[in-house]
């Protein structure tokens, strides 16, 4: 969806590859700076765990409380939203009933979670695997057999009349970019049921933002060689347009399963991921131990991956996929730039750590958290109400605290954080 959003919006091949590639770099920093953090506090939870270590328990206190109510479900809301409108393509008689379909992806897929980590970590690598083979069918389809043409890419640098302003282009381009990367700092709340997770985090988090790079700039080669910019009018026409000249008539429906599997393998990803945290949570008597308790025979969190359905199911039936972007992204993001800056602290503490050491520190995370930084500013600024929403959101989480700390209900001190 997005590389075709961005070739519409930034209307010039050289701009749209080059973000991809600025981006992917930048995130790549990112993924190096959590890959330190997963080495030195390899337990389930991730970002928590790291927000816990390096700024104390109100601080992760809060980034569960919006993970929970916020971050969590509409990451899930907002992938099957997306995926509807492709659903629909494959299914023409469903037109009409986008909402439904994207309540039905939700709760399947968290029912394929629900039956246990074996068998959801399968489904997923079936789903991923099913996922970069249709992308590589894709990108040497089109250049095999596809009736495109490489005058699609003249000018190269040059951008196309009546493109919308540049500023705003790279504005939006970027936070398009920046959300296709987003999540993989996800990957560490499963630490805690890992083999070796000091080793195993580290390298998956660098090659998986590196290869992911590489598929998008050889997806959106395939696409700029498929349908010129000017024709990049909206993601569904234009998925429409690159599949008819990838295939013909039979074009439209077969790139169309292709997102779907995509957005499938991110939306089951994140189910699988998600509820690890809560259980984190609950080892601080900060979620339910009731809803984090984990099935006798299926070893999953049934109850909370139950529960983060059930209000992603709320974000669905109530708003449309750009409110449910921007009403999570803000709140998302200012607690990843807080986590990637954790490592100064950290290292500050304990600098002779054993284990995977960040390339490039101090730069590496600096760079990383003024990307961050720079896509909550535009955010806010493209879709202010939606991301004053989330911030209403996440401030009631302070009394919601103080209640816990008045119980003695906080695990007795984070090490290393203070209140």
């Amino acid at each position: 969806m997005t590389p075709a959003e961005l070739i519409g919006a930034l209307a010039s091949p050289a701009l749209t590859l080059g973000l991809w590639l600025v981006c992917g770099v930048l995130v790549l920093a990112g993924a190096l700076t959590f890959g330190e953090l997963a080495a030195r506090y390899p337990r389930a939870g991730g970002t928590y765990v790291y927000l816990q270590e390096a700024w104390g328990p109100r601080v992760a206190f809060l980034y569960g409380w919006q993970s929970i109510l916020i971050m969590d479900p509409g990451v899930t809301a907002a992938l099957a939203l997306g995926l509807a409108p492709y659903l629909v393509v494959l299914f023409p008689a469903a037109a009409g009933s986008e909402r439904w379909l994207a309540l039905a992806t939700v709760w399947v897929l968290a029912l394929v979670n629900m039956a246990g980590l074996k068998f959801s970590v399968r489904v997923l690598n079936l789903l991923t695997a099913v996922k970069v083979l249709a992308l590589a069918a894709v990108v040497v389809g089109s250049f095999a057999l596809g009736a495109g043409s490489w005058d699609h890419f003249t000018p190269f640098t040059s951008r196309r009349a009546g493109a919308p302003p540049l500023a705003e282009a790279l504005g939006l381009g970027l936070i398009g970019a920046f959300y296709s990367f987003g999540g993989f700092w996800e990957a560490s709340r499963v630490a805690g049921e890992m083999r070796d997770p000091r080793r195993q985090l580290p390298r998956a988090l660098g090659l998986g933002v590196a290869a992911v790079t590489a598929i998008y700039l050889l997806t959106t080669l395939a696409f700029l060689y498929l349908v010129p910019s000017d024709q990049a009018t909206t993601a569904g026409e234009f998925a429409r347009r690159a599949g008819a000249a990838l295939l013909g008539p039979s074009g439209a429906p077969a790139l169309a399963a292709v997102v779907a599997v995509s957005v499938v393998a991110s939306v089951m990803a994140l189910l699988l991921m998600a509820p690890r945290m809560y259980l984190a949570m609950s080892g601080d008597r900060l979620f339910p131990a009731a809803l984090a308790a984990l099935h006798p025979a299926t070893q999953a969190p049934a109850r909370a991956t139950a529960m983060l359905a059930a209000v992603a199911s709320l974000f669905v039936l109530s708003g449309t996929f750009p409110q449910v972007v921007a009403f999570f992204m803000c709140t998302t993001l200012v607690f990843i730039a807080l986590a990637a800056a954790g490592l100064f602290a950290v290292r500050r503490r304990r600098p002779d750590a054993g284990g995977f050491r960040c390339p490039g520190y101090p730069a590496t995370p600096a760079a990383f958290v003024l990307l961050v930084g720079a896509v909550i500013a535009m955010i806010a600024m493209a879709r202010p109400a939606p991301a004053l929403g989330g911030f209403a959101l996440l401030l009631l989480g302070i009394p919601a605290y103080r209640i816990f700390l008045s119980r003695g209900a906080l695990g007795a001190g984070a090490p290393g954080g203070g209140a």
